[in-house]
């Protein structure tokens, strides 16, 4: 197997993206001329290539699934999201109004370049928009703010994020965000614990056999109508990682379990203006990302 350098830094970029909620590996893949080849690789994880793998059969099943790509990549979006995991944790236990702002800006910015891809605005977009963005906040606002640590509940977020490796403007790092496990599992990887890791690389796995193949699908099917739900989920969801809240109930480890979004407190001005300022960062950032690969909003 050859190492490409250029190929694993690719992976490196990707993995930045994906490890901040509103920006998307995918994103990095089209920019950096990879996205096509990405795509097709893991769409070539089917039934064939299972076959393959169970009769023994490793070097076909290897060059079937593109292997040395998908390897290649898989060790540069591992070397960063490791190298800034902790970083990430730390800046959210530390600067939490900061850091959440910032994520608050980039999702807003992707919210809007996402919708620039629906190919015609009328009804149809408009109500699918409008369930998204109603689906989305009221699970935001009235599901519980920490969620199972269950194997199961590991597994299956493992799945539905690693399948927003495909979805336009989405990072399986947001996803985790809405389910409440974004920073559980930043922790597990700092703290190398196998057992959740494993769990959670298992669910990414049949992740991408399974469930990203039904988005392809959707996508070439009712591409207008998902990008819509897609915007309306990301609007929703701002309630998610707005700041400013109240708790209205606690668990046994006094860890918040229902939460309420509410105005800054008396007191909260100065942490206002950080969200506020860091917000605007977050969209400039993405906007010009966004603007200076203009031509992609088009193809992802």
């Amino acid at each position: 197997m050859k190492f490409k350098i250029d190929l694993y830094l690719k992976g490196v970029f990707m993995g930045i993206a994906e490890i901040i909620p509103g920006v998307s590996g995918g994103t990095i893949a089209f920019i950096t001329g990879i996205y096509e080849e990405l795509i097709n690789s893991i769409k070539s994880v089917d039934g064939n290539s299972i076959k393959l793998l169970l009769s023994l059969k490793f070097s076909l099943f290897w060059k079937q699934i593109n292997g040395t790509f998908l390897l290649t990549l898989l060790m540069g979006m591992l070397t960063s999201i490791l190298a800034l995991s902790r970083l990430i944790v730390f800046l959210i236990d530390q600067h939490p109004f900061k850091i959440w702002g910032f994520f608050f800006g980039l999702i807003i910015a992707s919210a809007i370049v996402i919708f620039y891809q629906v190919k015609t605005l009328n009804s149809k977009v408009v109500v699918s928009t409008l369930i998204g963005l109603m689906v989305s906040s009221y699970v935001a606002l009235e599901a519980p703010s920490s969620t199972p640590n269950s194997n199961l509940f590991i597994f299956i977020s493992g799945a539905i994020a690693i399948s927003a490796m495909i979805l336009p403007g989405i990072s399986g790092s947001f996803i985790l965000v809405f389910l409440s496990k974004y920073e559980f599992i930043l922790s597990s990887l700092n703290n190398f614990d196998v057992a959740v890791i494993s769990i959670f690389i298992g669910g990414c796995v049949v992740g991408l056999v399974t469930f990203s193949r039904v988005f392809s699908y959707l996508f070439k099917k009712y591409n207008d109508v998902v990008i819509s739900v897609l915007v309306g989920f990301l609007l929703g969801s701002l309630f998610k990682i707005w700041p400013f809240y109240k708790v209205l109930e606690y668990n046994a480890s006094n860890d918040p379990v229902y939460t309420n979004p509410v105005l800054p407190s008396p007191g909260q001005e100065s942490e206002f203006i950080y969200f506020i300022v860091f917000s605007i960062i977050g969209f400039t950032s993405m906007w010009l990302l966004e603007k200076k690969y203009i031509g992609l909003n088009k193809e992802i």
